[in-house]
């Protein structure tokens, strides 16, 4: 049975610098949203149909919320948006604080930063928080949901929480989760090109065959219309798995570290203004037809 598509929007962005964790607080770097510099937010904003819409910032995911809130503030100011707000929550009791579900239902904009993607599950997973928040993706046509590499990676229903790009190919270097089940037909990996993320998005994939995987390079987004139409924007790749025709695929079987052997995994690679149809599993050199 058919299911009707939503009317709101997603906007999955790959992320560029780090988003919200340091590993090692010797090698800190300055946070930067340089996707903001190439229109990304821009095309956030435009899309809510306001031109100062209200927006929250979510910053669950990462381990840094005093850094990650005020600058996602500032670049929105830049674009002439100053009605923006910033929700710090922390424990699955913050997530059920009445304030915050007022406020959520109160938002045009919803932006998720980067981190820790398993932090965003943990959270919200099994609240009226992300009940409303899914309820209002599908009733809505201009509500927006964005949400940058983890963020991202989120908003899918089968989640990639992790994995080893070392290992990649070998059984066991995707490590798979639950996600806030906004995309149950496709699975987001983030930092996907300089990360060299490829292997893991392959095995995700492998796994979940009726799943198109999306991978986001840096400072890249893409903008989801309908649940399924898949509109690249920023200035870098992005990457399409279909493995609807796969014919031989030993990922359910093989043990843990042993190579993945998968024919016919097919791939699309794209650019700026380049569409696919997760429905139709076509790739459209743009939303107009030539």
């Amino acid at each position: 049975m058919k299911t009707t598509p939503p009317l709101g929007k997603l906007i999955a962005i790959g992320g560029n610098e780090d988003k919200g964790t340091y590993p090692n607080p010797r090698t800190r770097r300055k946070y930067y949203l340089n996707f903001f510099e190439l229109g990304i937010l821009k095309r956030v904003v435009s899309e809510s149909g306001k031109t100062d819409p209200r927006i929250e910032v979510i910053t669950t995911a990462s381990m840094i919320p005093q850094e990650v809130g005020p600058i996602y503030t500032a670049s929105f100011a830049m674009l002439n948006c100053h009605n923006v707000g910033v929700m710090d929550i922390r424990t699955p009791e913050d997530a059920r604080q009445p304030e915050y579900l007022d406020r959520l239902l109160a938002a045009d904009v919803i932006m998720f930063s980067g981190g820790n993607q398993t932090r965003l599950r943990e959270m919200f997973g099994e609240t009226d928080f992300l009940d409303a928040m899914l309820r209002r993706y599908r009733a809505e046509t201009h509500f927006v949901i964005a949400g940058t590499s983890a963020g991202a990676m989120a908003m899918s229903q089968h989640m990639i929480r992790g994995g080893s790009v070392p290992d990649a190919l070998l059984k066991g270097a995707v490590k798979m989760g639950a996600g806030l089940g906004l995309l149950p037909t496709a699975v987001v990996d983030s930092h996907f090109v300089k990360r060299g993320r490829f292997g893991r998005l392959i095995e995700a994939v492998s796994l979940y065959p009726r799943l198109i995987g999306i991978g986001l390079g840096e400072d890249t987004g893409v903008l989801i219309t309908s649940g399924n139409v898949v509109e690249t924007i920023g200035s870098n790749l992005v990457i399409i798995l279909d493995g609807h025709n796969i014919v031989h695929n030993n990922a359910a079987a093989a043990k843990k570290g042993t190579a993945l052997s998968v024919e016919n995994l097919a791939m699309h690679v794209l650019a700026k203004g380049n569409v696919y149809h997760i429905d139709e599993r076509k790739f459209y050199p743009s939303r107009d037809p030539e």
